[in-house]
């Protein structure tokens, strides 16, 4: 069987049955196990501070895939192993794996200091720019910026986009509420384009109700802010014709 990549770790591989299997140091491999085994019980212990030790843990497990010393433990593959020791999520590990292999030496030893949320957004730049990445000016973003903050920084700068600040909303629905809300998104949908988020559609749907309710409760605000975007959603032509009309 071929190679499979993770998505969104192409760099990293799941099957390693190409290359032979380098000889077993069991006293070495068992050193790093226990590593592991110890940095993982420390998190678990100290929830506050528990991603503090994610720069070490990268490593050993670096070195856990390239000496196969899972085989000590009488495993099959190296996702086995992670399957023990990461059993809610594999692909953590292979973040801080990511961290380990691509963030610059230079730069590595201070990584422990933002988190490894910020470290992993950091390996995105890295990948991005190449041998271009400015180590130290985006270490000083991480160290300054908030983890929210720091995410968008690295999103414009990867998309050159004025990327907005986000977050996630929760509701609680009947069965037979589903199919209403539902319906509304699916026709907000179609009239404001395939291509729009859902979220932008509840938005269109709130700013229509607001439309309506500001007679009696008017708040120009929000009445201008749903127009706002409203017009983005049409040409340039078909925005100065409506521009026009209210004028």
């Amino acid at each position: 069987m071929g190679q499979r990549p993770l998505i969104g770790l192409n760099n990293l591989w799941t099957d390693s049955s190409a290359a032979p299997a380098p000889e077993l140091n069991r006293k070495k491999a068992a050193e790093v196990l226990a590593k592991i085994d110890a940095a993982l019980a420390w998190q678990a212990q100290n929830e506050a501070m528990r991603d503090q030790r994610f720069v070490e843990l990268g490593k050993y497990l670096c070195e856990v895939r390239s000496g196969q010393y899972w085989r000590v433990e009488n495993l099959h593959s190296f996702d086995e192993f992670l399957e023990k020791r990461f059993p809610q999520s594999r692909r953590k590990a292979y973040y801080l794996m990511a961290i380990h292999e691509q963030i610059p030496k230079q730069i590595r030893h201070e990584i422990g200091n933002v988190g490894w949320a910020k470290a992993k957004e950091l390996v995105k730049v890295v990948r991005h720019d190449g041998e271009f990445f400015d180590g130290a000016t985006w270490l000083h973003s991480a160290k300054n910026l908030s983890k929210d903050d720091f995410k968008l920084a690295v999103e414009r700068h990867i998309t050159g986009k004025n990327v907005e600040a986000w977050d996630l909303l929760y509701f609680k629905l009947s069965k037979s509420q589903i199919p209403i809300v539902e319906d509304a998104l699916e026709k907000a949908s179609l009239m404001l384009g395939a291509h729009r988020s859902r979220g932008y559609c509840l938005e269109m749907i709130c700013a229509d109700f607001l439309a309506g309710v500001s007679i009696e409760e008017p708040n120009p605000a929000n009445l201008v802010r749903a127009i706002r975007r409203l017009l983005q959603t049409v040409d340039q032509e078909s925005r100065a014709g409506i521009l026009e009309d209210f004028s």
